[in-house]
């Protein structure tokens, strides 16, 4: 017996190396994505040297005050701030469509210059070429995900790892102004804030909500849902490339 227990020893320090390394406790939270918000570059539609330019209009993100009922955070943490901007600016890069103006008192203020400028009472010329652009498509956002969450690891040193995920999930979608069909792209942006500390220090403590991380996980998740919406208008013919 005495002749195994060197073997014993090493068996034990081997496994409590392992421990050491992978951690003695975990707490995780089930990750899923589904196919189609997986990550995919607007770069991958970018590259347009076609004649088609789609006319589109651009509305407001759509968070009703029910949504925000439902989940109160979304309205603590900011969530849409920019969002339409930010849509605006990865299909502007595609170079596939023009953007005609929603806000009714630009298109006033666009109708009163015109008439000073035939009156006569404006110092320059306004020249109106033809008639204005109508959109083909109207272009809204919604919410269909959104969630914080953290997962630990302590290990046998003492060091402990927090990690602090948001998701958004953000769904564009295209609403033909003739049919009233819908064409959508979906993206699932996430973004990370880690926390290391030891089990010294006060463990009571949780980590704090990163701001930033809404503005990461929007424009993941945005860039991601303007690359796909553009993918499927080529899969229907819409653009040919």
């Amino acid at each position: 017996m005495v002749k195994f227990l060197p073997i014993l020893l090493m068996l034990g320090l081997f496994s409590c190396k392992t421990a050491q390394a992978q951690g003695v406790g975990s707490v995780k939270t089930e990750q899923y994505q589904a196919e189609f918000e997986k990550k995919q570059s607007i770069e991958a539609v970018a590259d347009y040297d076609g004649s088609i330019q789609i006319p589109i209009q651009i509305l407001k993100i759509g968070i009703n005050e029910e949504l925000y009922e439902m989940y109160p955070e979304l309205k603590d943490k900011r969530v849409g701030l920019g969002v339409t901007n930010i849509v605006l600016e990865y299909l502007e890069y595609t170079n596939r469509f023009v953007f005609t103006e929603e806000k009714e008192e630009i298109k006033q203020r666009m109708i009163a210059q015109d008439k000073a400028s035939d009156k006569g009472i404006s110092s320059n010329k306004i020249e109106v070429k033809g008639n204005v652009i109508l959109a083909k498509y109207f272009v809204y956002i919604e919410v269909y995900d959104f969630s914080v969450s953290e997962d630990e690891v302590v290990k046998i040193d003492g060091k402990q790892t927090v990690t602090q995920t948001t998701r958004l999930g953000l769904q564009v979608k295209f609403v033909d102004a003739e049919t009233g069909t819908v064409i959508m792209g979906s993206g699932l942006g996430e973004a990370n804030t880690v926390k290391m500390t030891s089990i010294l220090d006060d463990m009571g403590d949780e980590v704090k909500f990163n701001q930033s991380t809404i503005g990461t996980s929007n424009k993941k998740a945005l860039e991601t849902a303007s690359s796909r919406i553009v993918s499927r208008m080529i899969t229907k013919g819409i653009f040919t490339h």
